[in-house]
């Protein structure tokens, strides 16, 4: 008769299980439900004001970060940039106040007045006559007015500031859109702010 020898006992592992570039963790838990408890466990610690925004974030915020070049977080006034993507590409026309074409100060009297809710009328001259403060291009602030004197000695071009030297206003090329304070031909023709 044969005796069957019993198999050896496997050895036993470390205690810990090793992963990918060294990470370590116990293999066995042995803290219990109250020894969590005693200990000041804060989950949201590494939570910070701005990824819990940014985790909160809407698409239209993550669109005009990119265009302005600026944190999502930063980008939070739902009416303006929703004003503006209403409008975003619709045609130059001079004299123009509808979908169908609009020039640089309609659009900029139909922003004003529909998302700051500020009486404005006018053409680019008038406008620049009606401000109240002038601002150089390192004071504009969100809402400012920004012009400019386009082959003409007197201001004939205007836009809305929105951050980070970006504004908005109907070009007579590519109709409503954000361009920015520092390409050379906006740097050439800018005259300077205003706040209404």
């Amino acid at each position: 008769m044969t005796v069957k020898r019993p198999e050896p006992a496997p050895v036993q592992q470390s205690r810990k299980t090793t992963f990918i570039e060294g990470i370590t963790t116990p293999r066995y838990n042995h803290h219990t439900a109250a020894d969590v408890g005693s200990r000041n466990v804060n989950i949201s610690r590494n939570i910070t004001r701005s990824s819990a925004n940014l985790e909160n974030a809407q698409s239209w915020q993550f669109k005009y970060a990119q265009l302005l070049d600026v944190p999502v977080e930063d980008v939070l006034n739902h009416k303006l940039y929703n004003f503006i993507e209403e409008w975003w590409g619709t045609p130059y026309r001079m004299g123009g106040k509808t979908r169908d074409g609009i020039d640089c100060s309609g659009f900029v009297n139909m922003l004003v007045n529909t998302v700051f809710q500020l009486s404005l009328a006018g053409n680019s001259v008038q406008l620049y006559n009606a401000v109240q403060k002038r601002v150089s291009a390192r004071d504009l602030h969100e809402g400012d007015l920004v012009f400019f004197k386009i082959h003409h000695r007197r201001i004939s071009h205007v836009g809305i500031y929105l951050e980070n030297d970006k504004f908005v206003h109907a070009s007579t090329s590519a109709g409503v859109m954000i361009s920015d304070l520092k390409e050379p031909y906006w740097k050439r023709y800018f005259a300077g702010g205003g706040r209404l």
